[in-house]
């Protein structure tokens, strides 16, 4: 199936950048399975795919998209979603809850992306399109090095230099430099406070309290992490 084949049979408009990044190549990230890792991603990680290095978030094929699309809109799917919102999915998590494109909530001609929760009755906005998205979880990215999976130093600047190269012209030219400034930091080592004083440590390029000075500062977005139920069941 086409984007435009979706876009027809679920009445929407992808937004212009995701036609250009499916058009660059950036959304092959061919089908998973037990040898996605060893097979498919030592071809992908030297020009990474869209987000190929973001925590918890797998990207969709076009095939993918389609199924989940669909799925979201059967009658019959357990989420029993309100006919009246449509969700557009791109990506998911690693439990199954899926990154879309608020396709019933166009606001001056840009596509919310939300986080549609699969074991709760909730969607969260999180960008108010999806360069912002982008941008925003690349910040992540540079501010949360994978230490559980031992990525050591220089993997974890060589990931996010590569990211950048295929990424940055997907951004505006403010977003980019700001990217490329972080990278030439030191690697920092920072404790994230937590409820009932608790701390977690982590290791990145920037702190979590720089990561949302920047977000708040650079892609300002009042609805950012708020939620809604989705479903009309219950």
């Amino acid at each position: 199936m086409t984007l435009s084949e979706i876009e027809h049979k679920h009445g929407f408009s992808y937004p212009a950048l995701y036609r250009q990044l499916e058009r660059d190549g950036m959304l092959a990230v061919g089908e998973y399975g037990p040898d996605w890792y060893k097979l498919v991603y030592p071809t992908l990680k030297d020009k990474p795919t869209l987000l190929l290095h973001a925590d918890d978030f797998e990207l969709l094929n076009i095939e993918a998209v389609a199924e989940a699309a669909d799925t979201l809109r059967d009658a019959d799917d357990y989420r029993q979603i309100d006919p009246a919102f449509r969700f557009i999915p791109f990506a998911q998590t690693g439990a199954g809850d899926h990154y879309c494109f608020f396709a019933s909530s166009l606001h001056e001609g840009e596509l919310p992306i939300v986080l549609l929760w699969h074991d709760q009755n909730e969607a969260q906005y999180l960008a108010k399109n999806l360069q912002d998205f982008v941008f925003h979880m690349l910040l992540i990215s540079m501010a949360d090095q994978d230490t559980y999976n031992e990525v050591g130093d220089e993997e974890f600047r060589e990931q996010l230099a590569k990211t950048l190269g295929t990424h940055a012209r997907y951004l505006t030219p403010e977003q980019a430099q700001v990217l490329q400034t972080l990278l030439a930091r030191d690697i920092i080592d920072y404790e994230v406070v937590l409820p009932k004083g608790r701390k977690e440590a982590h290791r990145g390029l920037l702190t979590d309290t720089e990561l949302t000075s920047l977000r708040e500062g650079m892609i300002p977005y009042a609805k950012f992490d708020n939620c809604f139920a989705y479903s009309t069941a219950g």
